[in-house]
């Protein structure tokens, strides 16, 4: 497998202090390798979100399926992000989207968004997987006076979503149990926080009870076209089938297949938890809320109380991978955890791992068939809003592998094959002006 950070991004340093293997330990995730040969009607290579989803559709379809994951079910973005299962995908606000694709794409891209939020609480309903579930909605905070001018932004979600978003003053976050550096809230009344390995783990159980083959510890190295089928070969053994959907998303590969080469871009993502914290702790900071939160930056922050009152702090950035690179987010985060809560700076974080959220170069997520390879189909760049997102991927990729087009349902934006990066392997060299851009913008603009 060729791929473009170092071998640190791939290692089980970045999820060690991971909380979430607290509450579901990676031994009950860890899935055998396919010994041998193994064969099955569609074979899906990823058991995050999105292949579990394609699974569990397909096989309830009464079709045979085989998912095979490089380590174990959840080892990527789905078992270790930050939980929020919300609307995005995307990162292209309305007035991009029109000029590309007109508005009424924009606003059948907007149904979807909403419809993979209510596919998720579906399945958590129809599973009866318990995931801690908490949250109103979701809750965009002010960073600066400028970013708490929501006018235009009450109007668009109206639009899109068919919803009235709630606008909150810096008295009424008070009120309501969200104080800090605040200049005001919009709460949009879509999503909630989630336990996103109980969420996948109660996926798989759903998927495996009906059908499906969960294989682990097997990183495709070869696919192969055979007799008008294909041959999926790692180490451990192969998987032939019909049919092969691609789930790999920001832990993807520049050779498996060679498709894949620079059509994504991981970008890192981090996340601290804190130890439980007393409602007095909780009152000296005036955050008591469990509503889930991010503020108005482009490299944004992003943060929820739990319902153990754990308080969970992510953060994106960061483009180095290694040891010393990981201390030094960890050091930052902890400084903007600090300065944002200071009532809470002397309130350990135990917990602190990182990972891959995946983007495209033309900023959008794909779902669809992979040129120049009947029979391959992938499903890939969520730009950080995966749970949700991943999951409507999934049920898509399913319906699209038994020839069934579904229509508004698969919204243009996301029908269109993802250009290549400039730069090829050496792409990442783009974030660092990206980044430096973004910075800036949160700062003066």
């Amino acid at each position: 497998m060729k791929r473009i950070f170092p071998d640190h991004a791939y290692s089980d340093d970045r999820i060690a202090g991971c909380y979430w293997s607290e509450t579901v330990p990676d031994l009950t995730l860890k899935r055998p390798p396919p010994e041998g040969d193994h064969h099955a009607g569609v074979a899906i290579i990823g058991a995050g979100f999105t292949g579990l989803s394609a699974a569990l559709r397909l096989v309830q379809a009464g079709i045979s399926v085989a998912v095979v994951d490089a380590r174990f079910p959840g080892w990527g973005a789905s078992g270790r992000n930050g939980g929020f299962c919300c609307l995005g995908g995307s990162k292209l606000d309305d007035a991009a989207i029109d000029k590309r694709f007109g508005r009424d794409a924009r606003l059948e891209w907007r149904r979807a968004e909403k419809a993979a939020v209510e596919l998720v609480a579906r399945l958590l309903r129809e599973h009866s997987i318990e995931a801690e579930t908490h949250s109103e909605g979701e809750t965009q905070l002010a960073h600066k006076p400028s970013a708490a001018r929501f006018e235009e932004a009450i109007a668009t979600c109206e639009q899109n979503f068919g919803v009235t978003p709630q606008v909150l003053s810096v008295d009424d976050l008070a009120e309501q149990g969200m104080g800090g550096p605040f200049y005001g809230g919009l709460t949009t009344p879509i999503g909630f926080g989630l336990n996103p390995r109980k969420y996948l783990a109660g996926l798989m159980k759903a998927a495996e009870s009906a059908g499906a083959v969960v294989f682990g510890d097997a990183p495709v190295s070869e696919m192969t076209r055979q007799g008008g089928r294909w041959r999926l070969s790692s180490q451990a053994g192969s998987v032939t089938a019909d049919t092969v959907i691609l789930a790999t998303n920001g832990y993807s590969s520049e050779d498996v297949p060679e498709w894949m080469a620079a059509r994504y871009m991981p970008a890192q993502s981090s996340v601290i938890v804190t130890r439980p914290m007393s409602e007095a702790e909780l009152e000296a900071q005036g955050w008591t809320s469990d509503q889930a939160a991010y503020d108005s930056r482009t490299l944004l922050h992003y943060f929820r109380l739990m319902p153990d009152r754990r308080f969970l702090f992510g953060m994106r950035g960061g483009l180095g991978s290694s040891p010393a690179s990981e201390a030094a987010i960890r050091r930052l985060i902890r400084r903007d955890f600090e300065a944002m809560f200071p009532a809470w700076a002397g309130v350990e974080t135990p917990y602190f791992w990182s990972g891959m959220v995946c983007l495209s170069a033309n900023l959008v997520p794909y779902c669809g068939p992979v040129r120049g390879m009947p029979g391959v189909f992938a499903g890939y760049a969520y730009h950080g809003n995966g749970v949700a997102m991943g999951s409507y991927t999934g049920a898509l990729l399913a319906d699209l592998v038994q020839g069934r087009d579904p229509g508004g349902a698969l919204p243009e934006v996301m029908r269109q094959t993802p250009e290549r990066f400039f730069l090829g392997r050496r792409r990442r060299a783009l974030m660092y002006a990206a980044y430096t851009g973004f910075w800036l913008r949160d700062r003066f603009g």
